[in-house]
């Protein structure tokens, strides 16, 4: 069944929008806020995202950037009560699919979902899953958790893979700590967060036998792999 994943802080509106998805045959799950829609997102897979832009502890806009950096093929798409122009090209910038504004028919928004997911589909099967990155001479594969230089392989724990390739799918570009600690230790606690401290600490001397690859400190976001 297909999972639809619903973040929307109007009760009423979300309730309706979940109840009217599941007739449809679609498994929805319901999140009240930026929030908590980030943590169940990181929990599972879901085929497509349906955030609202206006939502309390963390927008729809800001959900959608942070999503993307783990998940680049997700199709999104945003509901808001606004028809501006600028948020509809902030929309698209962060790699929506779709755009729908309040008021709108159940029917426009089934069949939008639909065309959407259709077209997800069809990138799905054109596109293999990448395992293997290429870290100037470094060659990483997070299916078999190896770094190999000059023919020499270093294994990886479980933890260590995730979160090298997390940093290869977004090389040169700031992953944010809440959602490395999400997608890797399941929660962002204290203690977690000490954990992934010292990772990337191990990554960082696995690394360090080119000193033109590191893995920086980005002040208020979290890491980002540099080459």
């Amino acid at each position: 069944m297909t999972k639809i994943l619903l973040a929307e802080d109007d009760p009423n509106l979300g309730t309706l929008l979940q109840e009217y998805l599941t007739i449809k045959g679609y498994e929805t799950t319901l999140a009240k806020d930026g929030d908590e829609a980030l943590t169940k997102f990181v929990q599972q897979p879901y085929d497509l995202c349906i955030f609202d832009v206006m939502m309390p502890k963390k927008d729809g806009f800001t959900l959608a950037k942070e999503v993307r950096m783990s998940d680049k093929d997700t199709p999104i798409i945003f509901l808001t009560a606004k028809s501006m122009k600028e948020d509809t090209l902030q929309g698209f910038k962060l790699g929506a699919d779709d755009y729908m504004t309040k008021p709108f028919s159940m029917e426009e928004l089934l069949a939008r979902l639909q065309a959407v997911l259709r077209r997800s589909q069809k990138l799905e099967e054109q596109n293999e899953k990448v395992t293997s990155f290429k870290i100037k001479d470094f060659i990483f594969d997070s299916e078999k958790k190896t770094l190999i230089l000059n023919g020499e392989s270093q294994k990886l724990t479980v933890k260590e893979s995730e979160l090298l390739k997390l940093l290869c799918e977004n090389i040169g570009k700031p992953v944010s700590r809440s959602i490395a600690l999400k997608m890797v230790w399941g929660d962002d606690t204290y203690f977690n967060a000490r954990s992934m401290d010292v990772y990337i600490t191990k990554l960082r001397k696995f690394l360090k036998e080119d000193a033109g690859i590191q893995i920086v400190n980005v002040h208020g976001e979290g890491f980002k792999l540099v080459v």
